[in-house]
């Protein structure tokens, strides 16, 4: 199994050169973002979680810029979103800059995406949160033919545009790995669209029997990492008899003093398992 971090990047937390060569040092894999591009003043959507939204919501740095600078700074780690909005992404300019990342890193960068949760922050970007799914698939079907094709176009219901040159290509071929937020609505999206699933701080006990429905929806032995994972070596041993993959531990957002103290945690759980 292995072992990555999942965490919020923003402008009163660790930098991103510091997180990423930090979490290189301590031998993870792999460096998970969080996106949110603006939070609503006014908000009727309940956070998923319960209670009051926390602050890091609010200051989260565009995740391919953070990247992209972790990138600079390091020579091995995965560098993914955790999870990107396309519900709120252009699919020419999302293409354009997953395939930036790709190159700067070496072939290192790792889409994850999701559908989102906050329906006044995806409707200041114009989308009904009705028709998010389907808006959401098309988009990746779109960005999947601008990594791929020479000449790529695409016609559907929300993405319309005719022959286009868009470089760069990703280094990474087919393309960079999809890994697919969400419960088990995502499961078809994940079965069509996705190369991994990216499962969400689900416990154990209720993840074991949702990889079989999800890799029964998808007819294939879909890859499964969780975000969100506490350092406990008793839940990492649960999820190790699950056949996941990848876990990430979540890394609260500090000054870089902290950071430090949970990354050599971090390490010295995942120690453990190798």
């Amino acid at each position: 199994m292995k072992f990555g971090v999942s965490t919020f990047i923003t402008d009163r937390g660790t930098a991103p050169t510091a997180l990423g060569r930090a979490v290189e040092e301590r031998g993870l894999d792999s460096l998970f973002v969080a996106e949110h591009t603006h939070i609503p003043v006014e908000r009727r959507t309940p956070y998923p979680r319960g209670g009051e939204l926390p602050e890091i919501y609010y200051r989260t740095l565009d995740p391919f810029v953070a990247l992209a600078a972790a990138a600079a700074v390091t020579d091995r780690i995965l560098l993914g979103t955790g999870i990107a909005l396309v519900v709120q992404r252009d699919p020419i300019t999302t293409a354009k800059e997953v395939a930036s990342l790709d190159l700067v890193s070496g072939g290192r960068a790792v889409f994850g995406i999701g559908v989102g949760w906050n329906e006044e922050e995806m409707a200041n970007h114009g989308t009904d949160p009705r028709t998010r799914g389907r808006l959401v698939d098309e988009r990746l079907r779109a960005i999947r033919e601008l990594w791929t094709q020479e000449k790529a176009e695409f016609h559907g219901e929300f993405v319309d545009f005719d022959p286009v040159y868009s470089w760069p290509k990703p280094v990474q071929r087919p393309h960079p790995p999809i890994y697919v937020g969400g419960g088990e609505g995502a499961f078809p999206r994940v079965a069509a669209l996705g190369d991994a699933w990216l499962a969400n701080g689900v416990p154990p006990r209720q993840l074991g029997p949702q990889i079989a429905r999800m890799r029964n929806t998808a007819g294939r032995d879909v890859p499964v990492t969780v975000y969100g994972v506490p350092a406990d070596p008793a839940v990492i041993e649960e999820y190790a008899r699950l056949d996941v993959e990848r876990v990430l531990f979540f890394l609260p957002t500090a000054p870089e003093a902290e950071t430090l103290t949970h990354l050599d945690r971090f390490a010295e759980v995942a120690g453990g398992f190798r």
